[in-house]
């Protein structure tokens, strides 16, 4: 698990990313086409738009996959300095509302989250910053400037300020765990830990819809009961899973999709990909985000430069933190906090970043088959068999290869 071939974790990393990415883009349009039908995109109006935007993720994940290493680590400032910028856009005339949140900017025909730029841009800053750091980072204060002050506060900010709860806690989880991998002291996080607690619950609390769907989620004050049931969505997603049995009802052949899930092919997409294929394709895209994450974690292990093993463990965080919170969202563990599934829920400027993300990881993973193929090729050869037992014979028999010269 933690050595593995390193010829092999390139291709773990790119099959499971391009298999997400199919079924992704197969569930989207099993869960747009119904509804979709009649408006002005059309049926396939939904899938075309995730479609483009995976073909721009993929190129994007072989380019950056590709590119000279030392590349990433220039692009780390000026992509922290453009996330930033992108979601200070969110509050202005650019940016508008879904569901709630203030989280979305719109640019001509084209709209996105900057905030999913932000998470890659934000792990690769960080890992350089960390790296740079070396055994610094065990100080308090060099732990805290400037990846948490301002650079972290800076982008939590922004997103608080539209109401994102669910990408904060996405943010927090990995920003965590990069400054463990770095050698931040344990009681740090204690006290870090403590106060994200105390905040969270502050948060929900300030919020009426925040707190009504913990309740719903408790089961407290008949919230259930109330005019908006709030219990609704995740009732009708459970509905769904339990109707795909082990095989599942077939692909396409949805009922719960037919306008019961709200928003089906967004955060509660595995339920229909649970209704359709079955407890089979659950546990299908379970193990295909099981082999991504072994194919990173090999590329963490493996790794003796400090800047990857950050880089990468903050990515795996991410993208894994991410799927697990999702899964247990729709699956009744945690309340409805609108975290999307990475790679498989629609949405074009998530599905770009997955997959450079991804990309980011196999450059490092690439970097690892050169560097195992070149110490393979300063080797020196072993004699294969034959040799060894010529050269044994000849010493039995006192005979050398070296030739007598011929006699006239």
């Amino acid at each position: 698990m933690e050595e593995g071939n390193p010829y092999t974790t390139f291709w773990l990393l790119l099959g499971s990313a391009l298999a997400l990415t199919i079924f992704g883009l197969v569930m989207v349009l099993s869960a747009t086409a119904v509804e979709a039908v009649g408006t002005p995109d059309g049926a396939y109006g939904v899938f075309m738009r995730q479609a483009m935007w995976a073909g721009i993720g993929l190129v994007g994940m072989f380019s950056v996959a590709f590119m000279p290493r030392g590349w990433l680590k220039k692009l780390a400032w000026p992509a922290m300095v453009l996330a930033i910028i992108g979601l200070a856009l969110v509050l202005t005339p650019l940016g508008y509302e879904v569901q709630g949140n203030r989280n979305w900017i719109r640019i001509g025909p084209l709209n996105g989250q900057p905030s999913e730029l932000a998470k890659l841009a934000l792990c690769l800053w960080t890992g350089l910053v960390l790296a740079r750091k070396g055994h610094k980072v065990r100080e308090l204060q060099h732990t805290i400037v400037p990846v948490l002050m301002p650079g972290a506060a800076l982008v939590f900010a922004f997103i608080m300020w539209g109401r994102d709860l669910g990408t904060a806690l996405i943010f927090g989880f990995f920003l965590a765990a990069m400054l463990f991998v770095s050698g931040t002291k344990a009681r740090y996080f204690l006290v870090a830990g403590a106060t994200g607690i105390i905040g969270a619950v502050a948060l929900a609390l300030m919020s009426p819809n925040r707190t009504v769907r913990i309740q719903a989620w408790l089961g407290l004050n008949d919230a259930c009961s109330l005019p908006q049931d709030f219990c609704y969505q995740s009732e009708q997603g459970l509905y769904a899973l339990a109707s795909g049995g082990f095989w599942g009802v077939g692909l396409g052949q949805s009922r719960q999709k037919w306008n019961y899930i709200p928003e089906a092919e967004n955060d509660f997409i595995f339920t229909i990909l649970g209704e359709e294929l079955g407890l089979l394709g659950a546990l299908t895209v379970l193990l295909l985000f099981a082999t991504l994450a072994l194919g990173m974690f090999r590329v963490a292990s493996r790794s003796t430069e400090t800047w990857v093993k950050i880089t990468t463990v903050g990515i795996m965080a991410w993208v894994i933190g991410q799927t697990f919170i999702n899964l247990a969202m729709v699956t009744g563990l945690l309340p409805v906090i609108g975290v999307p599934l990475p790679f498989i829920s629609a949405g074009g400027s998530a599905l770009t970043s997955n997959l450079v993300a991804v990309g980011v990881v196999m450059n490092f993973a690439q970097a690892q088959r050169v560097d195992a193929r070149s110490r393979a090729g300063t080797r020196p050869s072993k004699p294969t068999g034959r040799n060894q037992a010529g050269k044994k014979a000849g010493k039995k028999t006192g005979m050398t290869s070296r030739r007598k010269p011929a006699t006239v």
